[in-house]
């Protein structure tokens, strides 16, 4: 059956707040380094004008990786919730001006569009502090059958299991993707979301998913390995795709018994490693859609997450396509 959509994807509808910090400002105002902390409207509020030299870009996780994926020249469709409100229209028009396909009806009343306030430290380390305002409000009925089925694989964050209703309409998509042909892949998001879903993350693994990305210390979380050779007999046992990063020590990609070791794209100097995992799913996804190798596929991602990693925000500002052709990975 021919499809009109590599990839759609599931993920909360976030305008991304980003503005470089130092160390004492994370102290100061009681930021955890280096992960996704959910916050409320109030405090949402507080840290925006407590920020300095901030940017607002459309983004999100899935999303982001639905971006890296329109610049690899990828067909892309989003499902993610937003209010009709100025940062709402803002998120929609940001995906329709980059190519992806983006549907979803908005609320019309209820919370704001959702929003993520990132800290960069002077190492690049990002500090998330989401409000996930109205994306919470994702529900089945956002969900439907022609969409998932029109797509090669849909991809689902992690995030989305933090609601009832989002973790609900994912479910839904599964078992559509499921009935339907199309793969499942499934981001871990970070080791928090981890620890407060790991047992469901394992049925999900077991009875559901094709394709798994995490980092190396999402996948020590799911697994509770206390080495990366432990993480990857699971996943060899496992015999899924896992196509795990390990920050500057690059990724590896399992299939069973099938191990490929793929090096970091060389950077010339980290600026901000937002959206570093979205790319590098970008990356990888698009080498599988296209037929490529898992070796391949993990270069792809690699390039990715280089580009992106040079740069602040969490989207290419350098043709993808054109970085993989002109390194003969297209």
């Amino acid at each position: 059956m021919a499809r009109n959509f590599d990839v759609v994807a599931m993920g909360n509808a976030i305008v991304d707040v980003i503005a470089p910090v130092d160390d004492g400002f994370l102290l100061t105002h009681n930021i955890a380094k280096g992960v996704m902390t959910l916050i409320d409207e109030y405090r949402a509020n507080q840290l925006y004008h407590a920020l300095s030299e901030r940017r607002e870009i459309a983004g999100g996780s899935a999303a982001n990786t639905m971006a890296g994926l329109a610049s690899l020249g990828a067909r892309g469709m989003f499902v993610g919730k937003v209010k009709a409100d100025r940062l709402g229209e803002s998120f929609a028009a940001s995906l329709k001006d980059i190519g992806v396909h983006y549907a979803t009806v908005p609320a019309s009343d209820g919370p704001p569009t959702a929003s993520c306030l990132i800290a960069v430290a002077p190492d690049g380390q990002r500090s998330m502090n989401t409000y996930l305002g109205a994306s919470r409000e994702l529900s089945p009925a956002d969900i439907k059958k022609t969409d998932i089925a029109d797509a090669d694989v849909l991809y689902i964050e992690g995030y989305l299991w933090d609601t009832q209703s989002a973790k609900a309409a994912s479910r839904k998509a599964i078992a559509i993707a499921k009935e339907t042909g199309t793969k499942v892949a499934f981001t871990l998001s970070d080791p928090f979301c981890v620890g407060r879903y790991r047992e469901e993350f394992l049925e999900l693994l077991e009875s559901d998913l094709d394709i798994l990305f995490a980092n190396e210390d999402e996948a020590k979380a799911l697994f509770e390995a206390e080495a990366f050779d432990e993480v990857l007999q699971h996943a060899g046992r496992w015999g899924g795709i896992a196509a795990l990063t390990r920050s500057e020590k690059g990724c590896v990609a399992v299939r069973g018994q099938e191990v490929h070791v793929i090096d970091a794209a060389p950077v010339a100097r980290v600026v901000d490693t937002t959206g570093a995992g979205d790319q590098f799913a970008a990356g990888f996804l698009y080498g599988l859609v296209r037929g490529k190798g898992l070796g391949i596929c993990g270069r792809l991602g690699a390039l990715a997450a280089g580009e992106i990693i040079s740069h602040y925000g969490a989207r290419p500002e350098t043709s993808l396509e054109v970085l993989a052709t002109e390194a003969a990975m297209l």
